[in-house]
């Protein structure tokens, strides 16, 4: 697969990612645990079918320490006995915000309330952050095709 554009070599698009990037550094603060996050990360991309985002966030996790297991088991979190309910609730999160189109209304009251029952207004603030800025790179990578499988742990700095 050959990319529609190269992401950082056009100055528009590398200038857009420094901005969201710099974007994600404001989360880096709140007490979020980088599991989740990772978790979060991997399931909106999977649910959005972001082969370059899932070839970096299993990478990164697992070299981070997540388990194989658990890394197979994100799609079908709701099954899986390996998650918290916690990791739970921010999979329940992240896959409602990044399903939006597929439910009237957004997110529901019962999801927002399950996710705010494990983590306080910071995290959850971050969650949404994450979400968001998930969102955001996967959109970007699945619409200029971005080609998975090169990614190295670490080599975005």
């Amino acid at each position: 697969m050959e990319a529609r554009l190269d992401l950082f070599g056009n100055a528009v698009t590398a200038k857009f990612i420094r901005h969201i990037n710099a974007a994600g550094k404001a989360l880096e603060a709140v007490e979020l645990p980088k599991f989740t996050a990772d978790l979060v990360l991997i399931r909106a991309s999977q649910v959005n079918g972001c082969g370059f985002c899932l070839d970096m966030h299993t990478k990164d996790a697992a070299e981070a320490g997540e388990t194989a297991q658990r890394l197979h088991m994100i799609a079908a979190w709701r099954e899986a006995k390996v998650f918290t309910d916690a990791e739970r609730a921010a999979l329940e999160l992240a896959e409602a915000g990044t399903r939006l189109a597929d439910a009237s209304g957004g997110v529901s009251d019962e999801v927002w309330a399950n996710a705010a029952k494990h983590y306080d207004e910071d995290q959850l603030a971050a969650l949404v952050g994450v979400i968001a800025l998930i969102n955001a790179y996967n959109r970007l990578n699945v619409i200029t095709q971005q080609p998975a499988g090169d990614y190295r742990p670490g080599m975005f700095g």
